[in-house]
């Protein structure tokens, strides 16, 4: 049967309607793509950052003098930040969820008593007590917004703080997706939780070979990544998707997805890797297991305790956020991905603001679905021969980002 089954003889007669009618149906189902992406995003997407914050912090090379915009999502790389004692963070998100998960992580390093508080809070799974602890030494010092969002109910009755008395690492749409694939590899007799079993780069690299890249030759997991909406889950929009399946001649994930893959198992010690531990044990390492995210380090405690009030956390755009500052007046810009899912119109808007605001030795630090950096061709020369576009250092930290979702890190520096 042909696609346009009941005027097959009407489309041959006709191959401009014919051709119309095709481009229709295509801009359809991308619309249709579209929106399911955005109803899925409506929720909590990340309660962990997926971009590895040491190398934004090797990029940057943060000073006390310096202040930073950066998108929010997850949260962890904002605290790493605080860190480095810079004079001032603005989070932007336009996600509620992560909004509110923000201010309830800067709360408690605020508010909690102790280092071994805040640790129990966002790193332990299974500690009832947490609940406990935001009612008595958060809610209280909490806006009245974010207190009514983590005192609300989920669906099924529960109220959401309860997520921290389970594993909240398995909730939000990166989680639930984390969830699915492990479920997918296990009716394929895999059980990727025992990568955590390895106890060297030679186990780490003999498990990828003989239990996860053969999955990848698996027709229904071909079939299944090349599907737009199979990879929402990892925060892969339709446009992200469109620039990975470039990267493969059968315009599939399975192969982009391998790669990826194959970095985040074998090209660092599991030891050294908490993205690779929340990928396949779902949880943070235990001290002896191996090391936490810089932000929940106790060497870190003291200074991000100490600078939480530098935070201002917003729910706006990049874009809308800059337009409300004054010319030079930022020295460091965060964007994630986010500019993979933007039109020309609104790139352009990004960097008039991003110019615009830009102190004497700014920078802007982000990442891309694919290797290249998307801004030539697509943001005004204008605009862009103002910036200097530091290739190689681009390159090496991209190499070092141990979360291996990304294809590029980019650095782009203000021109004198």
């Amino acid at each position: 049967m042909t696609e346009f089954a009941p005027d097959a003889g009407f489309g041959r007669k006709n191959p401009k309607l014919k051709s119309a009618l095709l481009q229709h149906k295509a801009f359809s189902l991308a619309g249709l793509s579209e929106r399911l992406f955005g109803l899925l995003f409506s929720g909590l997407v990340y309660p962990q950052i997926w971009e590895d914050p040491i190398v934004d912090m090797e990029a940057m090379q943060i000073r006390p003098s310096h202040r930073i915009v950066t998108i929010g999502s997850g949260g962890c790389n904002m605290l790493t930040y605080l860190s480095a004692g810079p004079a001032h963070i603005d989070v932007v998100d336009l996600n509620p969820h992560h909004i509110a998960l923000n201010r309830l992580k800067l709360s408690a390093f605020r508010h909690l008593p102790s280092h071994n508080d805040v640790m129990r809070f966002l790193a332990a799974a299974g500690t009832r007590s947490n609940v406990q602890a935001f009612d008595l030494f958060l809610a209280p010092k909490l806006d009245a917004t974010t207190r009514t969002y983590w005192n609300g109910r989920e669906l099924n009755g529960r109220r959401r703080i309860g997520v921290f008395g389970r594993n909240i690492y398995r909730t939000g749409l990166l989680g639930r997706f984390i969830g699915a694939s492990h479920l997918l590899a296990r009716l394929h007799g895999i059980n990727p939780e025992d990568f955590v079993q390895a106890r060297s780069m030679r186990e780490q690299r003999q498990f990828f070979d003989d239990k996860l890249a053969p999955l990848f030759d698996r027709r229904v997991i071909r079939w299944i990544t090349g599907r737009k909406s199979s990879l929402f889950g990892l925060g892969i929009p339709p446009q992200q998707f469109d620039e990975l399946a470039s990267l493969s001649s059968e315009k599939s994930l399975a192969a982009v997805l391998r790669q990826r893959l194959e970095k985040l198992t074998c090209h660092f010690p599991l030891r050294e890797n908490y993205f690779a531990w929340q990928a396949f044990a779902r949880r943070y390492p235990l001290p002896h297991e191996g090391e936490l995210p810089p932000y929940l380090q106790a060497k870190n405690y003291e200074a991000i305790r100490n600078h939480a009030d530098r935070v201002a956390v917003h729910h706006a755009s990049f874009t809308e956020l800059l337009g409300r500052k004054a010319a030079s007046s930022v020295d460091r810009y965060v964007l994630l991905d986010a500019q993979d899912w933007m039109s020309d119109r609104q790139l352009n808007d990004l960097w008039t603001e991003i110019t615009r605001t830009a102190d004497a030795g700014a920078m802007v630090i982000f990442r891309t679905a694919a290797e290249a950096t998307i801004l030539p061709g697509r943001v005004s020369s204008a605009l862009l021969d103002q910036w200097h576009y530091d290739a190689e250092m681009s390159l090496k930290l991209g190499a070092a980002d141990r979360s291996a979702i990304y294809g590029g890190f980019h650095i782009y520096r203000k021109k004198a």
